[in-house]
């Protein structure tokens, strides 16, 4: 079987890149996989023109790595699988950076015809931000999508309730356990300059403010505070780290990483104690960071996400995001006066890992779904935004049939393919 994979890809900084290029691998042993990244994209259409494919896979999310696939998920109906749930972040971002203001209102009406009037306007003035969680932006994709997947349970139930005429299944999210050398932690403490009989917290990933780290920040300070010989490492892009994080960080007990490659995680992990891996506002995200930090056998806190509920509480301790901080601060502190408590979180997190969370249940997913999606029918959508549809060829055919010349690569044949091309796509 034939696939046509869109995706980020290394070396693009990603977590969905590093995702597929742990993947691929597996599911290429029964499967012809042809990857179409950003860089590669263009070629899809005459490729697929002359021998389309089985089906076409869209990895979609809200970082602008992922915006180059909305011109052709639409056109090119597949099996999308989201990474987010929430993608007005995405699509707010990538049509009016552009000064698409009227394709934005559009999109937006046709997503959410009952929001209230003043939003869009709001929006396109350039105050979004948080607020954007509270609409989806999804019924496009939903709507013109063989089939939809989402990597937890009570997600696929939530939209199945919101969009009945569209198929959605779970896979599950896997991660690869990560590889260190045996000298690994002490080597990384020292090269940070912590001492080996401190207990250290961390964080792996983006360092966003979705990623709760002024909350830990101050946690972490009222836990030095009070007398624990404890430090942190915040490991990953730090641009967006606020000022005071960064003063803490000179004291000498906040380890600002920076972005470092994905072979290098292993050897951070192994200088970790505990993984804060926290997560609000949520696009209802399966994180996973958190599950190398379980591969990785490592205690871990987690957000209490309603869509993380079914997760074990053997597994992770929770943070209430009503009263966050003196949670967050609870939980630390139990952390780091129980040893035995870290181990029995590691061990419950990594059995947790490998009965659920391997790349191995990940791809055995994978070829279910792909045959379920291979097997549908392309949706017939007829009343899409018109920036789905428009093929932007309009000024040249009509350049053209003025002298009167009539070119093949302008027919909209090219750009929207009818339906038995659709249908093997």
């Amino acid at each position: 079987m034939s696939i046509a994979w869109f995706s980020p890809l290394p070396p693009i900084r990603s977590g969905v890149a590093a995702y597929s290029a742990e993947l691929l691998p597996h599911l290429e042993r029964t499967l012809t996989i042809d990857r179409f990244d950003e860089s590669r994209a263009h070629d899809f259409v005459w490729k697929h023109r002359r021998a389309p494919d089985d089906l076409v896979v869209y990895q979609l999310g809200n970082a602008p790595c992922h915006d180059y696939m909305w011109a052709y998920l639409a056109a090119y109906p597949g099996l999308v699988v989201l990474h987010d749930a929430r993608l007005h972040h995405a699509r707010a971002r990538c049509l009016l950076s552009a000064e698409r203001a009227d394709d934005y209102r559009r999109e937006f009406w046709y997503d959410h015809p009952d929001a209230p009037n003043g939003f869009v306007e709001y929006a396109v003035a350039g105050l979004g931000g948080p607020i954007y969680y509270f609409w989806s932006m999804l019924r496009v994709v939903m709507r013109t999508a063989r089939l939809v997947a989402v990597h937890n349970d009570r997600v696929a139930a939530e939209l199945r309730e919101s969009f009945p005429g569209t198929p959605i299944e779970t896979i599950r999210l896997g991660k690869a356990a990560p590889s260190s050398s045996p000298d690994a932690r002490g080597r990384t403490r020292a090269a940070l300059g912590i001492p080996d009989r401190s207990l250290v917290f961390a964080v792996f990933g983006k360092l966003t403010a979705e990623k709760r780290i002024a909350p830990i920040v101050r946690a972490f300070s009222s836990l030095v505070n009070i007398g624990f010989d404890a430090h942190l490492m915040l490991v990953g892009d730090g641009s967006e780290l606020r000022p005071g994080a960064r003063m803490l960080a000179a004291g000498g007990r906040i380890h600002v990483t920076g972005h470092v490659s994905d072979e290098a995680i292993g050897e951070y992990l192994a200088a970790a104690d505990v993984c804060l891996c926290l997560r609000w506002p949520t696009a209802l995200e399966t994180s996973a960071s958190w599950l190398h930090c379980l591969a990785a056998r490592k205690a871990t806190v987690i957000s209490d996400l309603a869509h993380l509920v079914d997760i074990p509480a053997s597994v992770a301790l929770r943070v209430d995001l009503v009263d966050e901080d003196e949670s967050l601060f609870a939980a630390m502190q139990q952390l780091a006066e129980r040893s035995a408590l870290r181990d029995e979180l590691a061990a419950a997190g990594h059995a947790y890992w490998r009965a659920h969370h391997t790349l191995e249940a990940t791809a055995s997913d994978y070829r279910r779904v792909i045959d379920l999606a291979r097997a549908r029918a392309a949706p017939v959508v007829t009343d899409l935004p018109p920036h789905f549809v428009e093929d932007y060829t309009r000024a040249a055919r009509e350049r053209t049939g003025a002298l009167g010349l009539t070119l093949d690569i302008l027919s909209s044949a090219l750009f929207n393919p009818p339906p038995d091309l659709q249908s093997r796509s």
